[in-house]
């Protein structure tokens, strides 16, 4: 039989109707060029306060708004450019130009740091007079309350100027694990049941082949893929291990008991709620989840559940294949639930160029959303031609919705909250739409798909994510204790992290030890446990949307609307969700839960 090869597509052979509009950013790449020079050349508009900080409060205010306002522009400038790299990691102008961008960023960055260290030799009294003599200064007062808290470990002016002068270097590890992941590797073709010869992608291995109906094509594509992972093992180790060994270099040098309690600082989250997510979710999901691995191993007639096959689809020959269009009025419809003002804004996302869906070589892997102040946000995704891919773009658009409405009603101090809650409204949209899809269907197999398609965002959030920050737990552990990071040690604690958690359920492979190799979230800081932390808090309240309705709409448009201007707790708090007890953690499991008992019972119908 004759072999078809399938062609995949370069970036220049892409519809415009796919791509996002960057023209809303900068008209050309040269009106970039030039407010790039144009912010190097404007730090005068903050230097110049430099020594006179502490003057007075109407001092101090005209100080941080004029940094508010050049870091505004900067962030412009380093979006369009990351907008640019991340469509096309293989053009080599792209590259450049974010290389110039983070010059830039980090040149800012310390030509700055002056601003914070002289507001922190001032005492609290004379901050909080400042604040009462200038009504202004109010905007800033958590920025300045967050500030005093980290004064402990700030060190000194010359210092914190010399670090902030780093960033480009600090930040090379994730760079390099990028350029290597999405511009070096190049993996073989593999062979389908028919004979076919398919190319294959790091984008299209994650997004499409990994989920294939067919066992064929599923570990056909997982060999090739790990194939090449395992060639570049050791480089990626060693990027890791240089990013690691930054951080924990940085814990110490501030002055923090370990490098855990530095990475929470910032999300302004207890050690205990963040031990809390790890051990309650590890202990109470693992029966779920190897009775779901079980029952897909029956159902599908497996011989053994590989790691390969953890993302098959329990009813292989049903699948709701659809366009990115008819899948974006399914979106709308689910999400007309919370009112026209949000309604509003999904339809300026889905006709105004703010989503680029296209599947090209050099494209970044996953989906996420980014935010430049002032403008709008803008969604990367991969379009995997099947409803799934509706449960992504809800999930984007609600971090497209929240840094909107936090945009619309904040000061770009005050639109970004914890990290710790930066997941929730994302989830939030995936239950939305869950419950939308489940309310309008009497079809056995579609519910039984919906029920799968929400049991994929609990795998993505409460095992993928979840269980990477367990490796990160770990890691930070080994690395303070004085062991080296190599490819041997973290696949080993990465594939006992996998053991633990699946039990005899499931087969751990060489394959599924390698995985600290997927995802860049480990360069991050503790960012992959939070994903769990939104999703607890949106399974409560999208629980409560069901029961009460508008009320809790009410309220959570509010949070929305609340941006960064107050602590993770008490944002959730305004949702009636109380994280500082390991409670709701408990029930959104439990949830997960009757998720997989009702997909078993309706097989044994």
């Amino acid at each position: 039989m004759a072999m078809k090869t399938m062609e995949h597509m370069t970036r220049e052979h892409v519809p415009e109707s796919h791509k996002w509009d960057l023209t809303d950013l900068f008209e050309t790449r040269d009106d970039w060029e030039t407010e790039l020079q144009a912010v190097e050349g404007n730090l005068t508009t903050v230097t110049s306060y430099k020594g006179k900080v502490g003057e007075s409060g109407r001092v101090l205010l005209e100080c941080l708004e004029a940094k508010e306002a050049l870091l505004q522009r900067l962030m412009l400038v380093a979006t369009y450019a990351s907008l640019e790299q991340s469509v096309d990691n293989t053009n080599t102008m792209s590259q450049q130009d974010a290389s110039r961008a983070d010059e830039v960023t980090s040149l800012v960055n310390a030509a700055l740091s002056f601003v914070e260290k002289e507001i922190l030799s001032l005492s609290e009294e004379t901050i909080d007079q400042f604040v009462e003599d200038e009504e202004g200064l109010q905007t800033f007062q958590k920025y300045l309350t967050d500030l005093f808290e980290r004064k402990p470990h700030t060190l000194g002016g010359e210092t914190e100027r010399v670090l902030a002068s780093f960033g480009s270097l600090f930040t090379a590890p994730y760079t390099i694990y990028n350029r290597g992941k999405l511009s070096d590797m190049q993996f073989e073709p593999f062979t389908d049941e028919d004979g076919n010869e398919r190319p294959l992608s790091f984008t299209s291995y994650v997004g499409k082949y990994s989920s294939s109906s067919s066992r064929v094509v599923r570990r056909n594509a997982y060999d090739s893929f790990i194939r090449t992972l395992k060639q570049y093992e050791n480089t990626f180790a060693a990027t890791y291990a240089a990013q690691v060994n930054h951080e924990v270099t940085t814990a110490r040098l501030r002055n923090y008991d370990s490098v855990t309690d530095m990475l929470l600082q910032p999300q302004q989250v207890t050690k205990e709620m963040y031990h809390n997510q790890l051990d309650v979710i590890q202990k109470e999901l693992a029966p779920h989840m190897r009775k779901y691995a079980n029952l897909k191993k029956r159902v599908l007639r497996l011989d053994k559940v590989e790691f390969a096959d953890l993302k098959a689809p329990l009813d292989p020959d049903f699948r709701m294949e659809t366009s990115y269009e008819e899948a974006s009025e399914t979106v709308r419809d689910a999400l007309k639930v919370m009112g026209p003002e949000y309604s509003n804004m999904i339809d300026k996302a889905l006709s105004e160029g703010w989503v680029d869906h296209a599947d090209n070589i050099g494209k970044s892997t996953g989906a996420f959303c980014s935010s430049p102040y002032g403008i709008h946000p803008y969604i990367l995704m991969t379009w995997p031609d099947t409803m799934r891919g509706a449960f992504t773009l809800a999930h984007e658009l609600g971090h497209a919705g929240h840094f909107y409405f936090a945009g619309k009603n904040q000061t770009m101090t005050n639109t970004r909250p914890s990290r710790y809650f930066i997941e929730a409204p994302s989830t939030m949209n995936e239950m939305l739409l869950g419950n939308h899809l489940l309310s309008n269907t009497k079809d056995e197999r579609t519910r039984r798909w919906v029920i799968l398609q929400l049991l994929g965002t609990y795998y993505h959030n409460f095992v993928t994510h979840l269980l990477e920050g367990e490796l990160q737990r770990r890691v930070y552990n080994l690395v303070e204790e004085g062991e080296p990071l190599t490819a041997s040690v973290l696949s080993e604690q990465k594939g006992d992290v996998l053991k633990q958690f699946w039990g005899d359920s499931v087969e751990i492979d060489e394959g599924a030890r390698l995985t600290w190799m997927h995802q860049p979230h480990y360069y991050m800081g503790l960012y992959p446990y939070t994903y769990s932390a939104g999703l607890t808090v949106s399974t409560i309240v999208s629980q409560m949307i069901l029961d009460e309705g508008k009320p809790v709409i009410d309220r959570w448009m509010e949070v929305l609307k609340a941006g960064g201007t107050m602590k993770p707790l008490e944002l959730v708090k305004m949702a009636d969700v109380d994280m500082s007890k390991p409670d709701p953690i408990r029930q959104a499991v439990a949830y997960v839960g009757t998720l997989v008992d009702e997909l078993e019972g309706s097989y044994q119908q």
